[in-house]
């Protein structure tokens, strides 16, 4: 039972627990609401048959504070059980999300857009923890406690019974054939909100460009017309869920008008006790309300299940996994006839083979879309090959756990990743606890203190969102200084010095080349300058290893890194 509701609800082994304490909770303050009904019962029994001793007037007086006491009790139990668990439970399921996000492959994050993953860990989550907080262990203990009651019912009459209680099954059939719609709406409404959050996020991170090109308007209208869109799911939506909610509240109402109906017609002809047909108008007053409450949130109720596909989807994609025993023979970083695409048909690889050793620098170089950074990414099992295998030290990386894996690798992206917080705390990163000597010192290497003694408060600037405050090539030196900080064994660096002037480029590559003494170098890079240091160059071309081996080797080939080289000898 425990795995079906953490299956159903996307939640952990303790929410799950936590859930049925929910239905309990409300299935008992229920219960508890019935008491007043039962004491009025005795009450007004007394009255008819004119026998009223004065010890029932303590009686009630002690049994109404009682059910106070205890209707007050369940409430507490019930807020406790329903909102502070479900709260704590929404807390683990981020947390879980943001896990799980931690180590799936890239190849997932390709597939989805920045605003979708967020609606997940945040929209999703959020809806679904209103959903469990107020509606839907109300809604299961309503109906636990319906059942309770109406065995009750039929106890004392079976004929008045039918007439309060056959609403109920009706009411349940219109829930359960309202189902497929809502999820049908709520799917629309969810892909439109995906949209526009997407769109506004698009606008924001382009609107340089769309000022620069005059097309500000023309993308406003576009965005626009999707938030039109998104009004219009809701409407629909709402529309939706209304016409099933109107009619099942309607159909509840009749089951008190069946129960004075027949009650009156079984009273005239002398088949029901007046306190019975008393009894049961008092229950049929008050066994409504609770799913009258739930059924008005019929469509979030039906519609929970979309964003518990959403958050299960994550939950369910493989992740990378692999051993956490890393001890390889050296760190020499090899392609063995590697091949890889991203999408099915689509090669960027194909039967790629090198060897990066250690202590040397290799460079890989080529035409743009030649696969020069795909290959950087397999080599630290960003992706996993579709054939052949990529190994370091003679150990394939498929058979090492990723974070493990990812210790022995400093990283220098053509896309740098800053952060909003200070200079010195962007290129701490690299290694946790390092002292602030530490970081100055690979800062002044990577030509850092130059831009930083200009800032507001020096290595204490707090830079900005993704360094905002920055030009790329400052936001690329605090990247390499972040990467020589981490001093890790395998150094790869996908264009990391494509930002910076000649004379910077220069004095960074003297520091790094004191820096990587002893340690496999991976360099992407398009400028000649850049790789002509290199003791091995890998020459890309349409996904295959077109030439190999020391530049001098090359140059005297004429062949494709000559002609490159050529050519930029011209610019």
């Amino acid at each position: 039972m425990i795995k079906a509701i953490m299956k159903k609800f996307a939640l952990s082994h303790e929410g799950a627990k936590g859930f049925i304490k929910a239905v309990v909770a409300c299935v008992v303050q229920d219960l508890a609401f019935m008491l007043p009904v039962c004491l009025l019962y005795y009450l007004v029994s007394d009255l008819l048959n004119g026998t009223l001793p004065i010890s029932h007037y303590y009686i009630f007086g002690f049994g109404t504070f009682a059910a106070l006491l205890l209707i007050l009790l369940t409430a507490w139990w019930k807020y406790n059980a329903t909102y502070f668990t479900t709260y704590k439970e929404s807390g683990v399921c981020r947390i879980r999300l943001a896990e799980k996000l931690r180590k799936l492959p890239l190849s997932f994050f390709g597939q989805k857009d920045l605003a979708d993953l967020t609606n997940t860990v945040m929209g999703d989550c959020a809806t679904a923890e209103q959903m469990m907080s107020h509606y839907v262990p109300q809604f299961w203990g309503s109906i636990i406690s319906t059942c309770i009651i109406a065995i009750g019912m039929f106890v004392f009459d079976w004929r008045m019974a039918l007439a309060a209680l056959w609403v109920l099954p009706v009411t349940l059939v219109i829930v359960a054939l309202s189902k497929k719609a809502q999820v049908y709406f709520t799917g629309k409404q969810t892909k439109a909100q995906v949209d526009v959050e997407d769109g506004i996020q698009e606008c924001l991170e382009t609107i340089r460009d769309l000022k620069s090109n005059n097309a500000e308007k023309k993308y406003l209208q576009g965005l626009n017309k999707k938030i039109e869109y998104l009004e219009g799911r809701h409407i629909k939506s709402e529309l939706g869920s209304a016409m099933f909610v109107v009619p099942c509240s309607m159909i509840l109402k009749l089951g008190i008008a069946t129960v004075a109906l027949v009650g009156g017609m079984l009273l005239m002809n002398g088949t029901l006790p007046l306190i019975t047909f008393f009894m049961f108008l008092l229950v049929v007053s008050r066994i409504y309300e609770p799913l009258t409450g739930t059924l008005q949130n019929l469509a979030a109720m039906n519609a929970l299940q979309v964003n518990i596909n959403r958050i299960n989807e994550m939950e369910n994609t493989k992740e990378l996994g692999g051993g956490t025993e890393f001890s390889p023979k050296g760190y020499d970083v090899e392609f063995n006839n590697v091949s890889f695409a991203y999408n099915t048909g689509e090669t960027v690889l194909d039967g790629v083979s090198f060897t990066a050793k250690q202590s040397e620098v290799t460079a890989l170089i080529g035409e743009s879309g030649g696969g020069k950074s795909t290959a950087a990414k397999l080599a630290a099992r960003f992706w996993d090959v579709n054939k052949g295998s990529v190994s370091v030290g003679g150990i394939d990386v498929k058979t090492v756990e990723p974070e493990i894996l990812l210790k022995a690798y400093s990283i220098v992206f053509q896309d740098v990743t800053l952060f909003n917080n200070t200079v010195m705390e962007n290129i701490r990163i690299g290694k946790k606890g390092a002292t602030d000597e530490e970081v100055l010192s690979v800062a002044k290497k990577a030509q850092c203190d130059d831009f930083v003694s200009k800032l507001p408060e020096g290595y204490n600037t707090v830079i900005g969102e993704n360094g905002s405050i920055l030009s790329g090539g400052e936001r690329q030196r605090i990247s390499i200084a972040r990467a020589m900080l981490k001093d890790a064994p395998i150094v790869i660096m996908d264009e990391a010095t494509a930002s910076l002037d000649a004379e910077n480029e220069t004095e960074v590559q003297t520091a790094l080349s004191a820096l990587v003494k002893d340690k496999t170098v991976l360099i992407i890079a398009h400028r000649m300058r850049t790789v002509d240091g290199a003791e091995k160059i890998v020459v890309l071309q349409g996904g295959k290893v077109a030439e190999q081996g020391t530049p001098e080797e090359l140059k005297n080939k004429n062949g494709v890194y000559a002609k490159m080289l050529a050519l930029q000898s011209m610019d």
